[in-house]
């Protein structure tokens, strides 16, 4: 996590029409249906309100902690585009100050603003202003508008992750906590930042945060657009002052596990858990059985390529550290969903407590990260690309590149042999000339301009033995492609 943490988009709608989308749209209802899930013929993608669903979202973590942040002005910014996930942080984790600075309202930086899972007592003297919490008492205000939260998000189709812990980052933030015992009035949280997710540290800390992981469960077994992550960074959680990674809590991870497992096993209702396993891309062992997505920060198509075999949704669950280009980002979408990945949550530095609706302009020397309605059009484009397609037998199809890549650029194709393939060409510029192992057969070529959602080139091809060699348009940065078979 980022710690402290339309021009376009008329052409990419008006490329839509030439798309045979699938995507169903939204459905008001957002309670007693069935929750998203592993879709049953292809467990790397969903199954949602009866529909092969990729989730694509642009986001914002402390809508519902913040008072002040409007959030139905934020999900009508996503339903514009048709965007569909974003991610929730619960209040257990309070950032002092914001990486972009004192003047960004961060709605992680609530301070006197905040609203938690827990009352306030009578006994003055919370870190961040008002008083402190009673671990005893729920807060009635929170779990209303976190019940409308998640209500309105899915009046609008999208799909919450809710994250019940994070990381603190060392003591600084976790000195705003209210699980930290200077935060409340039941002497719970006197432990340091490191200390703070174990399962055999403070007993009082473990069935305060348990007791938290019950409630809100509880609270959302309703609703079919929530799926949970236990422990937001695991891998910063447990490392002493100064040092940046370390060891993850692997033992209290599977702890919120079970909890949330077994509570839902007991209201009958069966929502999706999430594990955020690193950052970039590497190999992992056996997940935990209960444990259906794996989420990477910062990932790479290889986090995809390495895991594929576990037949789990495999997630680029934060973005960052890129600047404030779009580029960065919009390439990091297409090479890791054209890798078989099935979420991109982005971080959009661009929503604020003061501009819900993503109009915030950051500094020009803002390093943390970017977003703003250029890079969401750009990302809805993504999302609607792939919809077009037949999502559940689509496969990893790197192999039907053969040759033709340009210098500096890399490739990612998915496809369904004889049928269809959508390719991404990242970086380079000029033109690329692909060489492709198709099987014999006529097939009809799209080029797409990934920034505007432009076709730019369409091809009819007949081929025969050996392989095909299809040429670009000029571009700059990226090209996309989509190849379709065609009768007679």
């Amino acid at each position: 996590m980022l710690r402290g943490a339309v021009g376009a988009g008329l052409a990419a709608l008006a490329a839509l029409v030439l798309f045979s989308a699938q995507g169903a749209q939204p459905r008001a209802d957002a309670a007693k249906s069935q929750p998203l899930t592993l879709h049953p013929k292809n467990r790397h993608y969903f199954l949602f309100r009866g529909q092969p669903t990729i989730l694509v979202g642009s986001g914002v973590y402390g809508a519902v902690v913040h008072r002040d942040f409007d959030y139905v002005v934020y999900l009508d910014e996503l339903r514009r585009l048709r965007l569909n996930q974003t991610r929730l942080f619960t209040g257990s984790y309070v950032a002092r100050r914001s990486s972009a600075g004192d003047h960004y309202r961060d709605s992680l930086v609530p301070r006197d603003r905040l609203l938690a899972p827990w009352a306030r007592s009578e006994v003055p003297g919370y870190a961040m202003g008002g008083n402190k919490f009673d671990l005893d008492r729920w807060d009635p205000e929170y779990f209303r508008r976190l019940r409308d939260f998640v209500a309105e998000a899915g009046q609008r189709g999208v799909v919450v992750e809710v994250v019940f812990f994070s990381a603190n980052y060392g003591d600084w933030n976790w000195s705003a906590s209210p699980l930290h015992a200077d935060n409340n009035v039941n002497g719970v949280g006197q432990v340091a930042a490191n200390e703070t997710y174990r399962v055999d540290g403070d007993p009082r800390l473990l069935l305060a945060q348990e007791r938290l992981v019950e409630k809100i469960v509880r609270e959302l077994s309703d609703f079919d657009n929530v799926y949970y992550e236990p422990l937001n960074e695991p891998y910063h959680a447990a490392c002493s002052e100064g040092v940046e990674s370390c060891a993850p809590p692997w033992a209290w991870e599977d702890r919120v596990v079970d909890v949330v497992d077994r509570t839902e096993r007991s209201l009958g209702r069966r929502h999706l858990i999430a594990r955020n396993v690193g950052n970039g891309g590497f190999e992992i062992g056996s997940p935990h059985p209960a444990v259906s997505i794996l989420n990477f920060h910062y990932a790479r198509p290889q986090a995809v390529r390495l895991n594929y075999r576990l037949g789990r949704a495999i997630a680029h669950d934060e973005t960052g550290f890129r600047g404030q280009a779009d580029h960065p980002y919009r390439a990091e979408g297409w090479e890791f969903l054209l890798a078989g990945g099935s979420v991109f949550s982005n971080l959009d530095w661009s929503f604020t407590a003061e501009a819900e609706d993503g109009t915030h302009t950051l500094p020009q020397n803002f390093h943390y990260g970017g977003g703003g309605t250029a890079l969401r059009s750009q990302l809805a484009f993504l999302k609607r690309f792939l919809e077009s397609f037949d999502l559940v037998r689509l496969r990893p199809a790197r192999s039907v590149i053969r040759h033709g890549v340009p210098p500096g650029a890399t490739v990612h194709a998915l496809g369904r042999r004889g049928r269809e393939y959508a390719i991404y060409v990242s970086g380079g510029s000029g033109t690329a000339r692909l060489q492709l192992a198709l099987p014999a057969g006529r097939y009809r070529a799209q080029w797409f301009d990934p920034k505007t959602g432009q076709t730019t080139k369409r091809t009819l091809v007949r081929h025969g033995v050996g392989t095909v060699t299809l040429v670009s348009p000029v571009y700059s940065e990226d090209v996309a492609l989509a190849i379709r078979s065609v009768k007679g």
